[in-house]
């Protein structure tokens, strides 16, 4: 199947192959979610998505391996590293890490701003010293680049038939509704990194502060606080949601059973939290594998009747 999505995006270098194969290999991995909805796009396309992601998950991996025995400051070195290496490789050398390589094809490739990967890398340095954030402002201001720029990295990708300006909003909102929900999610793994995402000043409204959160993750208690606050954090994140809604019909028609296979699938992982007794400190929730077949299935009958209207768009060539 690779092979496939290389010959359709038009990509013939050997080792621009083996790159993007690489990144493919990272998604199926780790993005289980994310992976499963790509098969739905359009097999010329797929490799720019895996690109994105695994360039995402590399720096993502630097911050956060809790297994390396190295500290901040070197950590940031390796952020540092990774910039250059793509900031050399996107305006026309050589990059060294394979990733790179793909990722920075990509952006030439479907014209991706480089302040997107700015941003991104930007958030990511704020991680190795930032712990927690008082606002939802604040941590907006983070998520701009950890996760809305990822969905404005993807438009470019998906396509839209909507003007830009009027569907970047719209894909920046779906990128944070889905952060705000691996933080519901994730959150006693993020305590675990020292980190509590959730807004403090949310947390304060149900009485819950960062020494209750590690004292429920610490001895496997619950708190009423805690759920409630979660409940909050949910229905918060369900407006994020609301407000990417629009964006779906904004996409090229043969985009849109992938966006909204993982749209539905990000969403029911709230629903699994709550089927759950927002017990996130304690336990990661999940959707069903048999769920996540189900939904991808209608996604694939989506495709097949929108075949009968929307030929596929032909790869974009790099610009020159």
């Amino acid at each position: 199947m690779t092979r496939r999505e290389l010959d359709a995006a038009a990509i013939t270098d050997p080792a621009l192959r083996a790159a993007y194969d690489g990144c493919r290999r990272l998604n199926a991995r780790h993005g289980k979610t994310y992976f499963l909805a790509t098969r739905l796009l359009p097999a010329s396309r797929r490799p720019a998505v895996h690109a994105l992601y695994a360039f995402a998950r590399l720096a993502d991996d630097i911050v956060d391996d809790l297994a390396a025995p190295t500290g901040p400051g070197d950590r940031a070195g390796r952020l540092r590293t990774l910039s250059r290496d793509l900031h050399t490789a996107i305006t026309g050398g050589t990059g060294h890490h394979p990733v790179v390589t793909a990722v920075a094809h990509t952006a030439h490739r479907y014209r991706i701003p480089h302040s997107h990967f700015d941003d991104f890398l930007a958030s990511m340095r704020s991680d190795l010293t930032v712990t927690d954030y008082d606002t939802l402002d604040a941590l907006r201001g983070y998520m701009h680049g950890s996760a809305a720029v990822i969905g404005l990295q993807m438009l470019p990708v998906l396509g839209h038939t909507a003007p830009r300006d009027e569907a970047a909003p719209h894909a920046a909102a779906l990128g944070e509704a889905f952060q705000l929900t691996n933080f519901i999610r994730d959150v006693g793994e993020d305590l675990d990194r020292d980190r509590v995402y959730l807004p403090a000043d949310l947390l304060a409204a149900e009485g819950v502060d960062r020494d209750l959160l590690f004292w429920s993750r610490r001895t496997g208690r619950r708190d009423p606080r805690i759920t409630h606050a979660l409940r909050s954090a949910t229905a918060l994140a369900r407006r994020f949601y609301a407000r990417a809604e629009p964006g779906l019909n904004m996409l090229e028609p043969r985009s849109r059973p992938c966006v909204r296979t993982a749209y539905i699938l990000y969403g029911e992982i709230l629903d699994a939290v709550e089927r759950d007794g927002y017990a996130s400190v304690q336990r990661r929730s999940v959707v069903p594998l048999t769920r996540r077949a189900a939904v991808a299935a209608a996604g694939l009958a989506r495709i097949a009747a929108g075949r009968l209207t929307a030929p596929t768009a032909p790869a974009k060539e790099p610009a020159r």
